[in-house]
């Protein structure tokens, strides 16, 4: 809950503005004098100055201002004064004040006047707090050829506005790849925006992206900033894009030709410089074909595309990989320090891996927690791994006849019909109980869904 510190000298106008803040869901402090102001500010959490400009004895707002952004130049401070001066309003923007508001002002005028700056300031500080978990040796870890070109192809692309399409797997790290793009870009000054398209339902993802005005629908108490209003400037993620619906599509098209948007129940038209990155796991190329994805879209989003590897694809960071995750846990944890031994990451080496670097993740969590010795051996894995034996002993392996290479059989076409069987018989062993499948191939369900429809895997009585 944001902070709001309130200074002005007159005592009852003060108290009456913290209660109506308050009703509004912020908390409040209050001071009298620019010299509690600078010792709040300094002791307290404070996320905005509401400074009054004349305040009679020892120091006035412009003085208070100017000592505020030296002490916190980050810190958003809206000016209030009962006289209507220009030249002190634009002396005060000069000094840094992000906005100059006349006194009295309605709540609802102050509200929206001080909601834009909260929000980036809440952005801003979720952001810190993502860099300080992240760290820039975690963003993509690995050394094969794969993960080298993944980052040369990220170096080339930052310094650049272009828009970015990163395509792969669930779990392949879409999202890390988009966040490194983003730190070494020019526009890393500024908090990277991030909306998870399939994480919303048709009717609330217009609303999260362009905002709505007060009474636009039903539950819209308040006028709200869209993810594209507080993007400007910098850049806007937008994760599993396959998943937005076509009327929402068709007006992203717009913002990314024209650099403009309304607000919902909005006729403001509202100009943004935003440059957009986004990620999906689906073959968008189909999509256009079966007309749920539009094709002008696709090619304004695409400019410069980009294919994260799955981890299948580059086993060979896998040692590294595992390093990284148990250094992690035990640095989150107060847990005793264990060990993977190489024979048990060998054994991981040879599996699937279908959740990719998140299942990986997982499973390493869940060896650290459940194994009780010291040292992880290959049993251990073999018992958390979702099948029975990963490693094939014999030098020979006999490959079923489904499984042999027939002319004219592309990799991918391979790899779609491994995994189809693999569902199929998984779907069999568990009588085909959809959730538990599901978890046992650790795929989430919607995506699990996805890849029925795809692979046109049916209930046999449903054939």
């Amino acid at each position: 809950m944001a902070t709001i510190l309130i200074v002005d000298d007159e005592e009852n106008a003060s108290k009456m503005l913290a209660q109506a803040l308050e009703s509004e869901g912020y908390d409040t402090l209050t001071a009298s004098s620019g010299e509690e102001a600078l010792q709040l500010c300094a002791s307290k959490t404070v996320d905005l100055v509401l400074l009054d400009i004349l305040m009679p004895g020892g120091i006035d707002g412009v003085e208070t201002l100017t000592r505020l952004r030296q002490i916190k130049p980050q810190l958003n401070v809206v000016m209030m004064s009962a006289q209507k001066e220009i030249e002190t309003a634009v002396k005060t923007m000069e000094l840094g004040a992000k906005r100059y508001l006349t006194k009295p002002s309605s709540i609802d005028e102050i509200v929206y006047a001080i909601e834009p700056f909260l929000e980036l300031s809440r952005l801003s500080q979720e952001n810190e707090v993502l860099k300080e978990q992240i760290g820039p040796q975690d963003q993509m870890v690995g050394e094969s050829v794969a993960m080298q070109q993944l980052r040369s192809q990220v170096s080339q692309v930052a310094s650049s506005n272009l828009g970015v399409l990163i395509a792969g797997e669930n779990g392949t790290g879409k999202e890390l790849v988009a966040n490194a793009i983003h730190q070494q870009s020019q526009r890393n000054r500024k908090p990277f925006i991030r909306l998870n398209c399939a994480a919303l339902p048709e009717e609330l993802i217009e609303s999260e992206l362009f905002g709505h005005e007060r009474g636009a629908f039903t539950g819209a108490t308040a006028r709200r900033q869209g993810k594209f209003e507080l993007a400007d400037g910098s850049a806007l993620f937008l994760d599993e894009i396959g998943d937005m619906s076509l009327k929402a599509q068709a007006k992203v098209l717009r913002v990314l030709e024209y650099g403009e948007l309304e607000r919902l129940g909005g006729t403001q038209t509202l100009h943004v410089d935003v440059r957009i990155i986004a990620a999906t796991n689906k073959d968008l190329e189909r999509e256009i074909e079966e007309g749920r994805f539009r094709q002008d879209l696709y090619y304004r989003l695409s400019v410069v595309p980009i294919t994260v590897p799955p981890l299948r694809d580059r086993t060979e960071d896998l040692p590294v990989l595992v390093k990284h995750f148990v250094e992690r846990f035990h640095k989150d944890s107060a847990r005793t320090p264990k060990v993977i031994d190489s024979s048990a990451i060998q054994v991981m080496q040879s599996y699937h891996w279908p959740g990719n670097i998140r299942e990986l993740k997982n499973i390493v969590e869940r060896l650290l927690i459940m194994v009780n010795q010291d040292v992880i051996l290959p049993a251990d894995v073999e018992n958390v791994l979702p099948i029975s034996k990963t490693i094939s002993q014999p030098d020979t392996v006999t490959v079923p006849q489904e499984n042999r290479i027939q002319g004219g059989t592309s990799l991918l076409e391979m790899v779609d019909n491994a995994e189809a069987n693999l569902i199929r018989n998984a779907l069999d062993a568990n009588s085909w109980n959809i959730k538990r499948t599901a978890e046992q191939l650790k795929i989430e369900r919607s995506n699990f869904y996805k890849k029925l429809e795809k692979f046109n895997i049916k209930r046999p009585d449903d054939q």
